[in-house]
């Protein structure tokens, strides 16, 4: 199977395109990056298909991710995704940025808890527990960095991840185990964006995983009265 993975939910663009016959990528790029990630995008999906020496024709599926994370970067990717997957006849699927962080802490380990931040702003975060096998103690939510970090001790001493993982740390409750270990990256591995997508059930349409409503709200005195 051959997947076109794009990940722009957080503060990389980055695209790689996995062979899982071959259990090579072959090709891949992450810019890191805050803002841009529109402009950025296409040309490096057109770049990194001329390294990998494939046609859009020659993909099985298309990887993306579909949050939690920034809402402008999430509507670039899976618009994206869907246009490629539309133009080449190709399935689109969606992969959380929460299972992405932890895909490599599992596979090194999967008999120690991983949590997954994400930073939500105003003393909030995204948060996936992860627990023996990888299976999910917790699903994904928005909590207080309070609650975040009662309910990630509650798992006993597990692994931080994510660019909230030093957030959580901080807020750590000062009569439970310390984590094992943080992992604080800015945006999740692309190959692993890549890895997950092989493994998943096809869903259509890939839609964002939001988690709660955009900070930024027309004002009612801006809006243009109807007649």
């Amino acid at each position: 199977m051959r997947i076109l993975a794009i990940d722009t939910a957080l503060a990389a663009c980055a695209v790689a395109v996995l062979d899982t016959g071959r259990d090579a990528m072959l090709a891949g790029q992450t810019q890191p990056m805050q803002r841009g990630h529109a402009e950025a995008l296409m040309p490096l999906i057109r770049q990194v298909m001329t390294q990998a020496g494939l046609a859009f024709s020659a993909l099985d599926r298309i990887a993306v991710t579909v949050g939690p994370g920034s809402f402008t970067g999430l509507r670039v990717g899976i618009a994206a995704a869907r246009g490629v997957g539309l133009a080449a006849s190709k399935p689109v699927v969606g992969i959380t940025t929460l299972a992405a962080y932890a895909a490599p802490l599992l596979d090194a380990d999967e008999t120690i808890p991983v949590v997954t931040a994400i930073d939500a702003r105003h003393e909030h975060v995204y948060l996936q527990i992860f627990g023996r096998g990888g299976y999910t103690l917790m699903g994904p939510r928005v909590a207080s960095l309070r609650d975040a970090a009662q309910r990630a001790a509650a798992s006993g001493a597990p692994r931080l991840a994510g660019d909230a993982a030093r957030l959580l740390a901080a807020a750590w409750p000062a009569d439970e185990a310390a984590p094992r270990s943080i992992e604080p990256y800015p945006a999740p591995d692309i190959a692993w964006v890549a890895r997950l997508a092989a493994a998943a059930q096809e869903t259509d349409p890939v839609k964002p995983l939001y988690l709660r409503a955009p900070d930024a709200r027309p004002q009612d005195t801006s809006r243009i009265a109807r007649r």
